[in-house]
């Protein structure tokens, strides 16, 4: 309850995206091959960003 207005940080915000990217790459790669790559690069994109941050 306490962290209910609690702010993310830029951490937070990077990993979420990466998850969301991630199960849309997952959910694309049956149907769109092409686009289910695009996801995946950016997913990585992002990890790479997580790890600068560290």
């Amino acid at each position: 309850m306490f962290g209910l207005f609690k702010k993310k940080s830029e951490k937070d915000k990077l990993y979420e995206q990466y998850k969301k990217l991630t199960k849309e790459a997952h959910s694309l790669s049956s149907n769109n091959r092409k686009l289910s790559d695009q996801k995946v690069y950016e997913a990585e994109e992002i990890m790479k960003k997580l790890e600068n941050l560290n």
